[in-house]
């Protein structure tokens, strides 16, 4: 794919005349990156771009040594012929969209993005543009998220009756993103709230951002059981598995994901509750976003490309799917 502003290449969405690549899949001189989740992030490039809520996470996740450059939302950087800028995704903390501008055409790449409630990034910017490239992780009809004030309605049930029965309430949820906006739900009225190590770096990464969270406590400095049972214990997917779990002998455990929608992934993973709740747009607020940013050529990326492009071609809308590798962590 290739228009007045972007192409597709090998390495990732390139801009010929500011020579600098999107979330770039290869190693490159200049990657400008919508968000720090580990599939739009990668390691050895020369330089990069990011807003600047999103410097600390960038840098927990690349290291000391990296060179990196941050803008403030809105703030425009000139780049050889090219106009570029970030503005808020509402993904997670730090998320951007980038706009490009050339001769007066407009390009705005998302890079993910939702349009729901979230103390802990700022939210969803829609940007007028000619091309829009829109994320479709969730691209289908089905797609349609509760109430977030239900879902953690729900959450703070679960684990009630878990401390009622002396359970300690294991949730599974994405270390970066997902983990810090149950945190900011769901507060800490209930009871002790501990994480798994990883969740606790990024929660660092938050609150010296400014981002309130609740007092949490890494769960590996805790040995009583009472406390155990009566915890909240957040930790990332790739934590359950029985190495792990065998701290916790009495216990319940819950996935927060989007793709709880679909019954069968939680029967699949053996949860005993899926909450749905995800930093993806639905298929609702896709067409949406789509319908505000004006554009006369939509291209998708990763998730369910075919689907939502089929149905805005029917629609009459020039739209095409884009092969990228996103897609790898976050829902």
């Amino acid at each position: 794919m290739t228009n007045a502003i972007i192409a597709t290449t090998p390495a990732g969405l390139y801009c010929r005349e500011g020579d600098f690549y999107i979330d770039p899949r290869l190693p490159v001189e200049r990657a400008v990156i919508t968000h720090a989740h580990a599939d739009h992030v990668r390691w050895g490039c020369q330089s990069y771009l990011c807003a600047r809520d999103s410097r600390s996470l960038l840098r927990a996740r690349l290291g000391p040594d990296d060179r990196i450059q941050d803008l403030a939302y809105g703030e425009t950087l000139k780049i050889n012929s090219v106009e570029l800028s970030l503005h808020p995704a509402g993904h997670i903390l730090g998320s951007a969209q980038v706009r490009i501008e050339r001769d007066g055409q407009v390009v705005v790449v998302s890079g993910d993005y939702k349009d729901g409630p979230d103390p802990t990034c700022a939210p969803l910017a829609p940007l007028r543009c000619d091309t829009f490239v829109s994320e479709s992780t969730f691209g289908l009809p089905i797609f349609k998220w509760p109430r977030q004030e239900d879902v953690l309605r729900d959450i703070r049930s679960w684990w009630q009756a878990n401390r009622a029965e002396g359970r300690t309430s294991i949730l599974f949820a994405y270390a970066l993103g997902k983990a810090q906006r149950v945190l900011a739900g769901l507060g800490s009225a209930l009871g002790p709230i501990l994480t798994h190590g990883a969740v606790e770096k990024i929660n660092q990464c938050y609150r010296e951002t400014g981002i309130s969270l609740p007092d949490t406590r890494h769960v590996g400095e805790v040995n009583n059981r009472a406390l155990l049972k009566e915890a909240l214990v957040i930790a990332p997917p790739s934590a359950d598995h029985p190495a792990w779990l065998k701290r916790f002998p009495q216990r319940s455990r819950a996935f927060a994901s989007g793709w709880m929608r679909i019954r069968g992934n939680r029967r699949r993973r053996g949860y005993d509750y899926g909450f749905e709740l995800s930093d993806h747009a639905d298929w609702s607020a896709l067409l949406r976003t789509i319908e505000e940013c004006g554009a006369s050529t939509i291209l998708t990326t990763h998730g369910r490309s075919e689907e939502l492009v089929r149905f805005l071609c029917e629609r009459g809308i020039d739209a095409r799917a884009l092969t990228t590798l996103y897609g790898g962590e976050d829902d």
